[in-house]
Order: C-alpha cells, then sequence, then structure tokens
C-alpha cells in the first residue's frame, strides 16, 4: 500500500477501506474469514446508512411486510390445542423455523430492517458516520418497519385468515399479542438483548456467504434459536401486538363462539399503553444486542485502528 495514505485524515482513510478487493482476494465460494467479514460488514452497514431517503422508507416498509410473512408463518404452526399438540419446546422450534423466511426475504429481496441496522454502529465508530447520521437513520427505518408490518396485519385481518382452523390461528395470535404487551419491562429488556444478539449475528454470518443456499443455512439455526427462546423482536411485535388488537377489537361474534370466548368477560385483553411500552422497551434492547454485543464487539477485534490490519 503507498504510504502518503498516512498523511490522509482518519476519516478519509475510512473511507479507503478496501486495499485488496474483496473479489479478487477470495474468488472462490469458501466464505470469508472473520477480518474480512468485518470489513464487509461495516461497508454493508455504511451503505444501509447512506442510502437515500425514499430508498429506505421502500426499504423499510418492504422489511416490516417480509418479518410479517415470518411471524404470520409462525403463527400459523404454533396454532392448535395446546393439551394434544406437540412438546412445548418442539412447537416453538418449528414456529422459530418458520419465522426464518422473514429474515431470508429481507437479506434477498432487499429490505432495510431497524433490528439489523444497528450494525451502523460500526461506521460510526470508525467516523464515516456521525452518531446524529445514524439515529436519523435508525428513525426512518424503524418508522417505515412499523407502516409496513401494521400494513401486512391490516391486510391479513380483512382477509380473515385468523378464522382458520375454527378460530385456533386467532387464538393464538391474541395469545401470543396479549404475551408480549403484560411482559414486564425488566424481562422485555434482557429478552430483546438476546433476541438481536441472534439476529445481527444471523445476518453477520449471512453476508459471509456466496450463495442463496450459504446465506439461508446459516440464517436457520439463530433465529430459530431465538424464537424458541422467547426473545423479543420489536420489528416482529409491530405485526403480533397489532394483529392481536385488531382480533380483539375487530372480530365478529362468530370467531368468539369458535374459540369459546362469547362472553367479553373471558376474552383475552391487550392494553395498548403496556404494548406500547413493550415496543420500546425492546426497541432500546435491540440496539444494546445488535449496536454493542455484536457491531460494537466486532468492531474493537477487527476495526479499530489498533486491530485492523488493512483498510
Amino acid at each position: 500500500m503507498n504510504h502518503t495514505v498516512q498523511a490522509v485524515s482518519p476519516t478519509a482513510v475510512n473511507e479507503q477501506i478496501p486495499c485488496v478487493p474483496l473479489s479478487s482476494s477470495y474468488s472462490t465460494p469458501d466464505v470469508l474469514p472473520p477480518d474480512l467479514l468485518a470489513r464487509q460488514n461495516e461497508d454493508l452497514a455504511y451503505k444501509k446508512a447512506v442510502n437515500s431517503l425514499s430508498g429506505k422508507m421502500i426499504q423499510g416498509i418492504l422489511a416490516g411486510i417480509f418479518i410479517g410473512v415470518g411471524a404470520l408463518f409462525a403463527t400459523v404452526v404454533m396454532s392448535g390445542d395446546p393439551h394434544s399438540a406437540l412438546p412445548y419446546g418442539v412447537t416453538k422450534m418449528l414456529g422459530g423455523i418458520c419465522f426464518t423466511v422473514g429474515l431470508s426475504l429481507v437479506m434477498l429481496g432487499g429490505g432495510q430492517l431497524f433490528t439489523s441496522d444497528c450494525l451502523i454502529t460500526m461506521p460510526v465508530a470508525s467516523r464515516r458516520l456521525s452518531f446524529g447520521h445514524m439515529v436519523r437513520s435508525w428513525t426512518v427505518v424503524w418508522c417505515s418497519n412499523f407502516v409496513g408490518a401494521v400494513a401486512f396485519a391490516g391486510l391479513i385481518f380483512l382477509g380473515g385468515q385468523y378464522m382458520q382452523g375454527h378460530g385456533v390461528v386467532g387464538a393464538n395470535a391474541l395469545y401470543i399479542a396479549s404475551a408480549k404487551a403484560s411482559l414486564p419491562a425488566s424481562q422485555a429488556f434482557f429478552l430483546g438483548i438476546l433476541c438481536n444478539i441472534m439476529v445481527c449475528m444471523a445476518v453477520w454470518m449471512a453476508n459471509a456467504g456466496r450463495t442463496v443456499a450459504d446465506k439461508i443455512m446459516v440464517i436457520v439455526l439463530p433465529i430459530a434459536g431465538f424464537v424458541a427462546a422467547g426473545g423479543e423482536h420489536c420489528v416482529a411485535n409491530m405485526y403480533f401486538i397489532p394483529m392481536g388488537l385488531m382480533i380483539e377489537y375487530g372480530a365478529p361474534d362468530s370467531f368468539w363462539m369458535d374459540i369459546g370466548q362469547l362472553a367479553v368477560d373471558s376474552r383475552p385483553h391487550i392494553d395498548v399503553v403496556s404494548a406500547l411500552q413493550n415496543l420500546g422497551v425492546v426497541t432500546f434492547a435491540n440496539i444494546i444486542g445488535g449496536g454493542v454485543f455484536v457491531g460494537g464487539v466486532y468492531w474493537k477485534l477487527f476495526r479499530s485502528a489498533r486491530n485492523r490490519s488493512c483498510g
């Protein structure tokens, strides 16, 4: 490398990260080694942060819809009579595997997801972006994810999908939403950290793959793991909680009769204030889980000035 780079400002040096092009260094289908993978993830995070406003909004809405698809799939698979179904752990595992379709669609379909965008802490730590730019990007993507997830929930509700299986799908959707809304803030916080460590690790590893199969295979286990363990994902909750609220306040009497809860006082109740609190706490926890425990740790290991091998 030309030693005149030493005279350039730190910000300019960080802008010139690829000292050797990834494509020429590693043209085989093998995964990238950890140091180059860290560099690639930082570059991808930077690219997302500087995406145009319209790009962030459209891709954010798409990501909200895609995560809603995964949440819907998981809800259906985990529905049924709890007394005659599979063991709890097996049911949660199957639901988690089904939920992976959401992140797979985001990764391969071009969505921009708030939880994986928590890795934008890396280019900020490298002084390629300002803290304010990161927060503005997060805000746009979070709001766009919310619009997409709620719109998808509305579409599913209007389609009457929750009536399937004589109402067992809707009953499970209600249970999931009420459980999340009533979750104590301290539990939601730590489960949110757990969740986004797993989500960002799934994204991190998927970016090492060169083929569609590579990416999907490494996504499955971390995502299925966080769902089975009960992790809290803010964008998934943007679908789960509104879906439950729509059913609670908009389902016809025939639905309540099917699930044996025609009497109003016997129905599950979702407290809106508690639901909003859950969303706020989980969002903050997801930032810590992904931005600090994944982005921050790997930046320190491979991208800090002391540990950076090149770029």
